[in-house]
């Protein structure tokens, strides 16, 4: 049996270790050939600025950044929620939309301030996951995979974090906070994109 690939994530967030641990548990043919870890080292080095002007090269820039002068395999993602109807906002600038010290809740309320009297079409939104893997500082795979759905005029459900109760899913009937995690897992487009790296790997 061969041994399992260990993928360092670009991160100090041992929560977010578990969500793509969670993730790489659900993607049948994987769990037992993946290892995941934090970057020992990422909080040895300076943080990088994540101001590029695309999901992609934010993952990648972050994923070689953290990958200098390191062996092995090194993953980062960038994710956000794009609203058309608002040139693409809050996009790439998801966590610092209503300013760098704001809760998700400021967040939302500025999104659904915005578009307030907004048509149920022009209400049309979807969130985006950009994963990128690098080995050695040169990047081997770039992932990438969105779900679609529309902004709620008001927030509803308990669970999940950021935009999550705003954004509804038509095909659950449901928004993203209301779904249980193996459904958001499911669905989500962070659980689509990762699968799709581990796909590729495999």
């Amino acid at each position: 049996m061969p041994e399992p690939v260990k993928l360092y994530l670009a991160s100090s967030n041992p929560g977010k270790l578990d969500e793509f641990r969670v993730l790489a548990r659900s993607a049948a043919t994987s769990a037992s050939e993946v290892q995941l870890a934090l970057a020992p080292w990422f909080d040895s080095l300076p943080p990088f600025g994540e101001d590029a002007p695309t999901f992609a090269e934010n993952a990648l820039g972050k994923a070689l950044h953290y990958s200098r002068g390191r062996a092995g395999f090194v993953f980062a993602d960038d994710s956000g929620l794009v609203v058309p109807v608002l040139g693409g906002a809050p996009g790439v600038k998801s966590a610092r939309y209503a300013g760098t010290s704001a809760t998700s809740a400021q967040r939302n309320a500025k999104l659904l301030a915005e578009l307030g009297g907004k048509s149920l079409s022009e209400r049309a939104a979807y969130f985006v996951c950009v994963i990128a893997l690098v080995k050695q500082g040169r990047a081997v795979a770039i992932v990438s995979d969105r779900v679609d759905g529309l902004i709620l005029e008001t927030p509803r459900g308990e669970r999940g974090f950021g935009y999550d109760p705003v954004f509804y899913f038509p095909a659950l009937g449901r928004s993203f906070a209301e779904l249980s995690g193996e459904e958001k897992n499911r669905y989500s487009h962070r659980g689509k994109a990762f699968r799709r790296l581990l796909a590729w790997m495999h």
